[in-house]
């Protein structure tokens, strides 16, 4: 297999090249003076299984520059083609809504077109994203990785909560892979106004120190509005889990002031400058990857 691999995850990219059958691919992507995106690649790849670890999130060159790339390898000659998506950008767009794009059917048409074969990324939105994409879409759970956190900062006593319906699953994976008691996981009910999201909960009993896991912190708005309960329901401390850290607007920084005591989000976006690691920690998910690219090596 051959890696190529965009500069915002240059650090992913020196451990997946570890692995004994990962060779690194050279390319380059610049722009004539029209402004017009230009790919070149270095050294041949006809009859290779070509990996592409990148971006499709904005600035739109990003997933610009990503297909480019990939039909120039189709067009060399590469054999297969695996993009590496460790944050699937637009998977939130997956409701058929009348007059409303369904963005995450047309990227899935895009990646395809460009020659991709397959789609590898970390805890996809919804299995609706999987029905939508016309080429299969493999997600990775960060199950494995949460639960090493709880247990790593000994938080095995805290009772995990959803923020929502949708992550009681989720919730419930890291429970089993913590070894942590089944039972009910608290959840909320989350409602969507034209203003603001509208929380009701938390259904379920809930403790002094509680983990709220989550996919995804964009602008904070739910976690917020979740945590805001919790304090009303004398909840102490207060540690989030969430796979992709997005940190949009400034919303999200209130949490610091409900009881939110540190924020742990896997490294599948880059995380902001800005951003003060005081209380936040990253967790690779370069492991997951590594595993997945062994069996699939092994399947070639």
């Amino acid at each position: 297999m051959i890696l190529f691999a965009f500069s915002c995850y240059e650090s992913m990219a020196q451990r997946l090249r570890a692995m004994p059958r990962v060779k690194p691919g050279q390319f380059t992507i610049t722009r004539f003076h029209n402004q017009e995106l230009y790919a070149v690649v270095e050294g041949p790849v006809a009859g290779e299984h070509c990996l592409i670890l990148g971006s499709i999130a904005p600035p739109d060159e990003q997933i610009l520059s990503l297909l480019l790339l990939s039909h120039t390898l189709k067009k060399e000659g590469a054999n297969r083609l695996t993009a590496i998506l460790p944050y699937l950008a637009y998977s939130r767009q997956d409701k058929a809504k009348p007059g409303e794009s369904l963005a995450t059917a047309w990227v899935g048409s895009l990646l395809k077109t460009s020659g991709f074969n397959q789609v590898l990324t970390v805890d996809v939105h919804s299995e609706r994203d999987k029905q939508l994409f016309p080429i299969p879409l493999i997600s990775l759970s960060t199950a494995s990785l949460f639960a090493a956190a709880v247990n790593n900062h000994r938080l095995n006593d805290a009772v995990i909560v959803a923020p929502d319906n949708g992550a009681i699953a989720r919730c419930e994976a890291v429970k089993c892979a913590a070894g942590m008691p089944a039972g009910e996981t608290p959840y909320f009910e989350k409602q969507r106004t034209e203003k603001a999201i509208v929380h009701r909960g938390p259904i379920g009993k809930v403790g002094p120190r509680v983990v709220i896991i989550d996919d995804m912190l964009d602008t904070g708005e739910t976690l917020v509005s979740a945590c805001e309960k919790l304090k009303e329901a004398k909840v102490e401390e207060i540690y989030i889990l969430v796979t992709h850290g997005l940190f949009t607007g400034t919303k999200w920084t209130q949490l610091w002031s409900l009881g939110v005591q540190r924020i742990f989000c896997a490294d599948t976006v880059p995380l902001r400058a800005d951003i003060d690691a005081t209380n936040t920690s990253i967790l690779p998910v370069s492991p997951l990857l590594h595993e997945k690219l062994s069996s699939m090596d092994d399947e070639s």
